[in-house]
């Protein structure tokens, strides 16, 4: 028999039809080969673990139990051999052990993972007595010790979430191990065993089966044993499954695995609750002298009670006459801090009446308190999730509900961030006038992510209807439209943009409008962030994003100047370009910047509490004569001694009469040590010199540690993208590049810059996770901006250089 034969009966399943037909043929075959080894009775053979529950893929394990009455050795070790070899003669992996019932029944006192395999048990061929004692002993021992081995089993799923992560959350995820995966399922069935407590079964059946047919095509596709979904193979599996492509079957994967979280969640919460009651009700019983204590129910709004822990409706409410109590009892329940009961979330899904169009103020106001809740609010969003309420009072969700961001920055769905991001705007809404704007611009700021075209512009338009139908003004709906339609737009301008340039900062000004929506622009551009992820906001973007908010607020209210100039050098300046002019070499000077500047606000964590300020870097001040081949030259020694640059500023500055006729390049850049600490500044200039000389070739040095380290580039990396940012600044024109993060990125742009003739006025670097976005103003030997042929001309060449 081979596991390809199942094919030909039958080639498109029914959900779960594979790995049941499968399971079958291999149980036929086993019994086969027992049947004509086996002498005598007192031996059974016994399917265990995922093949005794008949989930059997293409590529799974056999888990099998000879199971005997203490017969003869020899005999039993003949008999294993006979069933063995053949299954190993086939390529299978094979999980087997020998044991009698009384072996079997100590193996599981002593290994959890070994008794939750014996619950699955299922007899194969031999004496059906054995294996029927065999599980009634099993099950019952389970029962007995289940006070016991329960939280044991509860704390070994937490350590599997933390290594494996969660699986609706994870863009190449472990079907099997991850949180809300096959393993959970698993778990499920053996609490719902114990007695102790009834996992919820709505949708729990389809889930898993629909995570067996994923992971069926998956071993079918590639041929391989793996639980591990990985990127490479999810458009293969999508095909096989019948789905449109990767995105669909990831949504279909996180659908099913949201499931099986939620249901986790409260089967756990049902056994903490149980167990806790079985401690306390012998001293109860003492206390009262029998009888059973009558439930506390403490009011906490109108219609809604806590008891026992969790909310729900007071005995007087009614759902099918109060269109309010669904966001009153949610609102309560995350002021609260406790989870609604999910008996009131199904009473409210099957009864409650629709809100009227728009909202009720009081409607509005009870949304808005649940979003303004921080950390709570996550599992009553999800309680409501579960039994489809969110969409009833947003319709427009359905689109971004376990949608996957194919972005590593990103480290949730596109729902999941939204609430992530109302969750860190909770911690920002003394900041701002209006919180109420604030949460509600959190949570729908990439709601266009589920429509065609620009999410922003999109995301725009349905914000300003959902601000309507929920009960805001045309003038909130308005601010609303516009908090989500440029909320990208401090952070890019902040991070890709010269911030002297006054261009820059009338744009912004003129988009934003008023200093009130700025006001919430800001908050919103900084929750946004804290909610992607580690790699989208640091201390240093925080005092971008701060400076850019500060001089847009002074353009708004008129003090800010017409067209300021160049500022004047420091003292510190003009002495290193002195010293650059007299010796002919650079001058260099290094300055920690150890805190953020003064004014900046400092990032919350995901519980929304304060985070230490990260050191913004080092300020480097490099003076050099001016001449070819600067840029290139800084860039390059910077990566040959590992340090990342976040800004850089270059211009020339002219050399006072006292001191001689001529210039000298002025560079004031903010950089970072990959690890450890920067070099010493004499040992950073005696490089740079030779670098200059040409004595130091730079990029020999980072193509050998590149080839030593090629191994560490991701595979499949999207080529790079050069183009030419229309009206971005009157004084230069901006180049702007994005490519996969690498050491000497920088070193071979302004070895192409240069080699196209191109003066390089100004850049700015930022780094979101592995993919680099960088923008360079540059200008004609003149310091006039490019003329469109040439900027678009040099922006192919860069492109090719940087494909090469």
């Amino acid at each position: 028999m081979k596991r390809t034969d199942v094919r030909s009966q039958a080639e498109k399943p029914d959900p779960g039809g594979y790995a049941a037909a499968l399971a079958a043929l291999t149980d036929e075959w086993l019994a086969g080969l027992f049947d004509r080894a086996a002498k005598g009775r007192g031996v059974a053979l016994v399917a265990v673990g995922g093949y005794g529950r008949g989930e059997l893929s293409p590529r799974s394990d056999l888990d099998l139990l000879l199971l005997h009455d203490n017969g003869d050795a020899e005999e039993i070790a003949t008999l294993a051999d006979r069933l063995w070899y053949p299954v190993w003669d086939l390529g299978l992996t094979l999980d087997h052990s020998v044991r009698t019932p009384a072996e079997a029944r100590r193996a599981a006192g002593e290994d959890l993972r070994v008794q939750l395999g014996l619950l699955d048990a299922r007899h194969l061929a031999g004496d059906r007595g054995l294996t029927a004692a065999l599980r009634t002993t099993v099950l019952a021992d389970w029962r007995n010790q289940a006070p016991k081995r329960l939280p044991e089993l509860q704390d070994l799923c937490a350590e599997r979430a933390r290594r494996y992560g969660e699986l609706q959350y994870l863009l190449e995820p472990d079907l099997k191990e991850a949180r809300g995966g096959l393993r959970d399922a698993t778990v499920l069935r053996a609490v719902a065993a114990s007695w102790l407590a009834d996992p919820p079964r709505a949708g729990l059946a389809d889930a898993r089966r629909r995570l067996l047919d994923v992971r069926d095509a998956l071993h079918l596709t590639t041929g391989r044993a793996t639980d591990r979904l990985a990127l490479e193979d999810q458009d293969q599996v999508a095909a096989a499954l019948g789905l449109l492509d990767a995105d669909a079957l990831l949504r279909q994967v996180y659908e099913a695995a949201r499931v099986l979280s939620y249901a986790g969640d409260l089967t756990w919460r049902d056994v903490r609750r149980v167990l806790k009651a079985r401690a306390a009700r012998p001293r109860l019983r003492a206390l009262l002298g029998g009888g059973k204590p009558p439930a506390e129910r403490s009011p906490l709004a109108e219609g809604v009670v806590e008891q026992d822990g969790e909310v729900g409706l007071a005995l007087t409410a009614r759902p099918e006459r109060d269109p309010v109590l669904l966001l009153r009892a949610a609102a309560a329940a995350a002021q609260a801090g406790l989870p609604l009961s999910p008996h009131a979330v199904r009473h409210l899904a099957a009864t409650a009446r629709p809100l009227p169009t728009p909202w009720p103020a009081e409607a509005r106001e009870q949304f808005v308190t649940l979003l303004g809740s921080g950390r709570p609010a996550v599992q009553i969003w999800t309680a409501l999730e579960a039994e489809g309420l969110i969409t009833r009072l947003l319709p427009d969700w359905e689109r971004v509900r376990c949608r996957p961001q194919r972005n590593a920055v990103h480290r949730w769905t596109v729902d999941r961030h939204l609430i992530e991001t109302a969750v860190h705007a909770s911690a920002l809404t003394r900041r701002v006038d209006r919180p109420d704007l604030l949460l509600v611009a959190a949570l729908l700021h990439d709601i266009g992510k589920g429509w065609p075209g620009d999410h922003c512009v999109t995301g725009g338009t349905i914000a300003r209807d959902v601000a309507l139908r929920i009960g805001f003004d045309q003038a909130d709906a308005a601010v609303l439209a516009d908090l989500v339609r440029h909320h990208l737009l401090l952070v890019k301008t902040a991070t890709r943009r010269d911030l002297d340039d006054p261009a820059t900062v009338r744009a912004v000004a003129e988009a934003v409008g008023t200093r009130g929506t700025l006001e919430l622009l800001h908050a919103l551009t900084e929750a946004d962030a804290l909610a992607t992820g580690p790699a989208a906001w640091s201390s240093w973007r925080g005092f971008l994003v701060s400076e850019l908010v500060r001089r847009v607020s002074a353009v708004l209210t008129g003090d800010a100047p017409e067209e300021p100039g160049p500022a004047a050098p420091t003292a510190e300046q003009e002495r290193l370009a002195v010293e650059a002019f007299r010796t002919g070499g650079p001058a260099l000077a290094l300055h920690a910047r150890p805190e953020p500047p003064a004014g900046e606000h400092p990032g919350t964590d995901a519980e929304g509490s304060s985070q230490e300020p990260e050191p913004l870097g080092v300020e480097l001040l490099i003076a050099v004569p001016d001449q070819p081949g600067v840029l290139p030259a800084v860039a390059g020694v910077l990566a040959v001694h590992r340090l990342t640059v976040r800004t850089a500023g270059l211009r020339a500055l002219e050399l006072p009469d006292e001191v001689g006729d001529g210039s000298v390049l002025l560079l004031d850049w903010r950089v970072a040590a990959e690890y450890g600490s920067p070099p010493p500044a004499d040992r950073l200039r005696a490089d740079l010199a030779r670098a200059l000389d040409g004595s130091l070739d730079i990029a020999t040095r980072l193509a050998e540690r590149d080839a030593a380290h090629r191994w560490r580039r991701g595979a499949g990396a999207p080529p790079p993208r050069v183009t030419v940012a229309p009206a971005a600044s009157r004084h230069a024109t901006v180049i702007e590049v994005r490519a996969q993060d690498a050491p000497g990125l920088l070193f071979r742009i302004g070895r192409a810059l240069e080699k196209a003739g191109a003066r390089v006025r100004s850049m700015h670097v930022s780094t979101l996770g592995a993919n680099a976005v960088d923008a360079f103003y540059v200008t004609t030997d003149t310091g006039e901006p490019l003329p469109e042929p040439d900027a678009t001309s040099m922006a192919r060449m860069l492109e090719e250089a940087l494909r090469a």
